[in-house]
């Protein structure tokens, strides 16, 4: 890790990058300072979510009741901004009936957990352990 990244890692905050990286993909990789992997995982991930709602994907709702569903929308979550800007504009009600419907719901999960992991690296570089 660069010395200049550990200084600002100090002074904003594990919580504050952990928090900025997931809610705008690849912006904590952009913070420490490794431009090409931020902005890799920014288009990349974004762009998988864009997929998954052209392809008339589900924003899974929050129940309880039902367990795969409740997992399907955290995983939504998951990707920050991106769903939060699409349940804004009210995208991602899905069609059961399209042909691509469960890949486009692949493309929405796999993002937001791909999102997740993008977090966790970006965790590790700033403590040292990368």
């Amino acid at each position: 890790m660069r010395a200049d990244a550990a200084e600002r890692v100090e002074s904003g905050g594990l919580v504050l990058l952990a928090l900025s990286a997931w809610l705008v993909p690849g912006s904590g990789h952009l913070w420490l300072g490794r431009r090409v992997k931020g902005l890799v995982f920014l288009v990349a991930l974004t762009t998988m979510f864009a997929i998954g709602l052209a392809l008339n994907g589900r924003l899974f709702p929050f129940e309880a009741s039902q367990p795969l569903v409740f997992l399907a929308a955290v995983a939504d979550l998951a990707m920050g901004l991106p769903y939060f800007l699409a349940w804004a504009l009210k995208i991602g009600g899905g069609q059961v009936a399209a042909v691509s419907y469960e890949y486009a719901n692949a493309f929405l999960i796999v993002a937001g957990l791909l999102n997740m992991l993008v977090v966790l690296d970006v965790y590790d570089t700033a403590v040292g352990r990368k």
